[in-house]
């Protein structure tokens, strides 16, 4: 075995003609003989590039409205022969088997078909067969075979086979032989994933459950130094826009975010931002949330980015230290003035990360002047609730579901896309809800539900001001939440709303906050005792509103 392989003879037969012709040139030029299929062959016809019909190698015609073309041994055969074993070489010369030293497959649009709606015979139709044949027969003898797969490879192996004379090395055939059967595991991903869907009826969650993700990065280290880490995309995610217009493309998710500024991203720092970008998703008008630790510290709506920032900040100014910030708008040089305006006490503040749609140019400058290290974030356009960490499940499924390792498995659940407005709510004692105190009282359930149960969120002026998270009995969450609201000798809790993300089983929790001057309550309802947290509202003449939905978070 050579570790240079001299292509004299490539065959090309792809889908997507994304730069074909450029790329075939590339080979002609370099005395490459090209065998094509189809749609291939006559798009380099059209070019003026001449090559030879797959059927003038194998002596059979295209046939079965093209599923049978390249399923043939004098293709096989002159992917899968070693070179240096003798009785390779004598039976290539027994059956008239050329060698094939390149091949070039990109696969049915199978993924693309069934995303855009397509079903039944439509997407069995593109299940390409003889495509990954080629793929994996190519792939498996890389020691003499370069297999291509995709278009954003061309210029890798025109470049190298330019630079060698019209060879290829041992390391790019090894490079495109794992690329080519990760393509090919991927297609047959896809594919399950689909089927399996049409099997479960279209349901949520179909058997077997698989899923594909790349890896986009590694990570210096996990939650702790001593853990590794990494990030990975679900296949298909595209980049989003930046600076300027910050037209995105996708979910406007984290995990393909564009890095303006800052140094790399940490693990916590991900997860963090997934959190607060799912907070702000929840809201219409112009969010802003701190998130620490997965937790809401901060949130609030505001007329526009600047207004929903400061109230988000001022909310627990102690927390937000070191926090990370998203935002649903985009962030104008306003914006930016008051998020580097000095805080509490005239102290500077500091975020680790702030995650907006966008980022005009102005803002950018200021941003970056202000801090070295602060990691600027363009999702791009936002795609509504719950955009964080949910998935997919199947492909073309508009399903989102939330999955998390135990030992030996995985759960899976339906994403908590619930419609988060007051529309539905039953009113259970106290005076009529009426605007403002609706809107707010809004906000605070929509923070309650992404907050660590047991939750309790209290609320003030369109503003989170405190925030009762991750322990074990709710009635401590409360007085967290009440110690927040009036840190540092402020009153917040006098006149706010409060919001519990499941029912109360006694009336100590209600008892506190209404002791604190809480003025309305949102809870589910369900409790066996909910009469005595009603008859304690009725008692103070507050106002009390049973969604009929809990929002566990665990």
């Amino acid at each position: 075995m050579s570790d240079r392989v001299t292509v004299r003879t490539a065959l090309i037969s792809v889908s997507d003609k994304t730069d074909l012709i450029p790329f075939a040139r590339r080979l002609v030029g370099l005395g490459v003989r090209l065998i094509s299929t189809g749609g291939t062959a006559r798009a380099l016809k059209e070019a003026g590039i001449a090559s030879d019909p797959v059927e003038s190698v194998t002596g059979f015609p295209e046939m079965m409205g093209g599923r049978v073309k390249t399923l043939h041994p004098k293709i096989h055969g002159g992917l899968l022969a070693v070179r240096d074993d003798a009785e390779h070489v004598a039976a290539m010369a027994e059956h008239g088997i050329v060698a094939i030293d390149l091949v070039c497959v990109n696969l049915y649009p199978f993924e693309k078909t069934v995303a855009g709606g397509g079903r039944g015979d439509e997407a069995i139709e593109q299940i390409d067969i003889g495509g990954p044949s080629m793929i994996r027969s190519a792939a498996k003898n890389h020691r003499d075979v370069a297999v291509v797969t995709s278009s954003d490879q061309y210029d890798e192996v025109s470049s190298e086979l330019e630079s060698m004379e019209g060879a290829t090395s041992m390391a790019l055939r090894s490079r495109l032989a794992g690329a080519a059967f990760a393509r090919t595991a991927g297609y047959d991903t896809a594919i399950a994933a689909w089927m399996g869907g049409q099997q479960s009826g279209g349901g949520s969650f179909p058997d077997p459950l698989v899923m594909r993700y790349e890896r986009l990065s590694e990570l210096r280290y996990g939650e702790n130094p001593h853990q590794a880490a990494a990030l990975y995309g679900a296949v298909g995610g595209g980049a989003v826009g930046g600076a300027g217009s910050g037209a995105g493309r996708g979910a406007g998710g984290v995990a393909r975010a564009k890095q303006l500024h800052g140094k790399g991203l940490s693990y916590n720092n991900l997860m963090d931002a997934d959190a607060a970008l799912a907070l702000v998703c929840e809201f219409e008008q112009a969010a802003a949330a701190v998130i620490k630790h997965t937790n809401p510290c901060g949130c609030a709506i505001g007329a526009d980015a600047a207004e929903a920032f400061e109230k988000a900040y001022s909310g627990d100014p102690l927390a937000a230290f070191g926090g990370i910030l998203a935002l649903n708008r985009a962030v104008s040089a306003g914006c930016a003035s008051a998020i580097t305006a000095p805080g509490l006490g005239g102290q500077k503040k500091f975020l680790e990360v702030i995650l907006a749609p966008s980022f005009e140019e102005e803002a950018l400058v200021l941003l970056r002047e202000h801090w070295k290290n602060v990691r600027l974030m363009a999702v791009g356009e936002l795609a509504g609730a719950g955009v964080g960490s949910s998935v997919g499940v199947g492909v073309g499924s508009s399903t989102r579901v939330d999955l998390r390792s135990i030992v030996g498995g995985v759960l899976a659940q339906e994403s908590d896309m619930a419609d988060m407005s007051s529309a539905g709510w039953k009113y259970a004692a106290g005076p009529e809800l009426k605007d403002p105190t609706r809107a707010t009282l809004e906000l605070a359930w929509c923070a309650v539900k992404h907050a660590k149960s047991n939750a309790i969120v209290i609320a003030n002026d369109g503003a989170v001001v405190g925030v009762g998270a991750g322990q074990m009995d709710r009635v401590e969450s409360c007085k967290i939440a009440i110690a927040k609201a009036n840190a540092r000798g402020q009153r917040r809790s006098e006149g706010a709303v409060a919001a519990s993300d499941a029912f109360f089983p006694f009336r100590d929790g209600p008892d506190a906050l209404i002791a604190a001057g809480v003025g309305a309550i949102v809870q589910p309802g369900g409790s066996v005792r909910d009469d005595q947290t009603i008859e304690a509202c009725r008692e103070a003449s507050v106002t009390l509103m049973f969604t009929g939905r809990r929002h566990f978070r665990h």
